[in-house]
C-alpha cells in the first residue's frame, strides 16, 4: 500500500485520508474504523477526536497512525489491534487468542440474567468463557451468584482472569479449564454457553476479519455447526440442578434440531427461542423440570 497519510497535517486529513484507504480495500465500515483507530493511537476518545479536528498532527503521530491503517487496511479486526472491545457496556481485553465478542451475544446475557433473577438461581456455569465477556458481564449484574467459567483453552482462560480483575469479579468467577461441563466441581443452576455454531460451509464462506485472524476452535461446530452443543446437552443432564435452565447462542436454522435434542435428555422441559435485533432466532431457552 502506498502513503496514504503522507499528506496529513491535521486530524480531518487523516481520517480523510484513511477512510478513503480504508474504503478502497475493502472495509466495511471504513469511517468508524478510521476514527476508533485514530482516537486510539491518540490515547483520547473518539468524542474529543471528532471535537478537535484541525489539531495538528506531528510526523510520528501520522506515521503511527498510517501503520495501523495498513493492518487494518490488511482485514485484522480493530478489537484485535487496539487490544479492546465493549460488550454489554463493559470494556474488554482481547487478544488473537479470543474469540471477538458480538453485540448478538448481548442477547445471551440479557435472557440469562432474566431467568436467574426470576428463579432466583446463585449458581451458574458459563461454558467457552474466552475472554470472559459474557461471565463478568453475568458477575456484574448478579452480586449474589457464584459464575462458574470453563474453556479448554489455556490462553483463553488467561484473557478472561484479566477481564475478571479489571472489573472486580475474580472473587465471584471460577475459572476452571478442561471439555466443556466436565470440569464443574458441582451441578449449577443455569448453564449458560456460546459455543462454536458455524457450518464447514459457513466456514469456507467467512470474511477475511474472521478467517484470517480469530481462532478458528472458537467458531468451528463441524459439518452441522452442532458439534459442541450436542455434547454439552448430552453432558447437561449430570451437571444441572432440577429445576433449573439452559442458555444457548445458536445459528439461524438449528433451533429446531436443538430443541429436539433437549427435550430427548430433559423430558418434559419447556423450550423458547428469542430473537436477536436482526430478527433471527439467536438464543435458545431451556425450563428442565424437577
Amino acid at each position: 500500500m502506498d502513503n496514504p497519510l503522507g499528506s496529513a497535517r491535521t486530524i480531518r486529513d487523516a481520517l480523510g485520508e484513511a477512510t478513503h484507504t480504508l474504503s478502497k480495500d475493502g472495509i466495511d465500515t471504513p469511517q468508524l474504523d478510521a476514527e476508533v483507530l485514530l482516537a486510539f493511537h491518540l490515547q483520547t476518545s473518539r468524542e474529543r477526536l471528532l471535537a478537535n479536528l484541525d489539531t495538528l498532527l506531528q510526523a510520528g503521530e501520522v506515521e503511527g497512525y498510517r501503520a495501523l491503517v495498513a493492518r487494518r487496511a490488511g482485514y485484522e479486526p480493530v478489537a484485535y489491534i487496539t487490544g479492546h472491545k465493549e460488550f454489554f457496556g463493559l470494556d474488554f481485553l482481547v487478544t488473537p487468542a479470543v474469540l471477538i465478542p458480538r453485540p448478538e451475544t448481548e442477547v445471551l446475557v440479557d435472557v440469562a440474567l432474566a431467568l436467574a433473577r426470576q428463579y432466583q438461581i446463585l449458581s451458574i456455569a458459563e461454558v467457552g468463557v474466552g475472554s470472559g465477556a459474557v461471565a463478568v458481564a453475568l458477575a456484574t449484574h448478579l452480586p449474589d451468584t457464584r459464575i462458574y467459567a470453563t474453556d479448554i483453552s489455556q490462553e483463553a482462560l488467561e484473557v478472561a482472569a484479566q477481564n475478571c480483575l479489571r472489573q472486580g469479579v475474580a472473587e465471584r468467577v471460577l475459572l476452571l479449564q478442561g471439555d466443556l461441563l466436565q470440569p464443574l466441581p458441582q451441578p449449577v443452576g443455569l448453564i449458560v454457553a456460546n459455543l462454536p455454531y458455524l457450518t464447514t460451509k459457513e466456514i469456507d464462506n467467512l470474511s477475511p476479519d474472521v478467517a484470517n485472524y480469530e481462532p478458528r476452535e472458537a467458531i468451528a461446530g463441524g459439518s452441522d455447526g452442532l458439534d459442541h452443543l450436542r455434547r454439552l446437552l448430552e453432558q447437561a443432564p449430570k451437571y444441572l440442578e432440577k429445576p433449573g435452565g439452559i442458555v444457548l447462542e445458536i445459528g439461524p436454522g438449528q433451533a429446531s434440531t436443538l430443541a429436539d435434542l433437549t427435550r430427548a435428555r430433559f423430558p418434559g422441559s419447556k423450550v423458547a427461542l428469542i430473537k436477536d435485533h436482526a430478527d433471527l432466532e439467536r438464543v435458545l431457552l431451556v425450563l428442565a423440570a424437577s
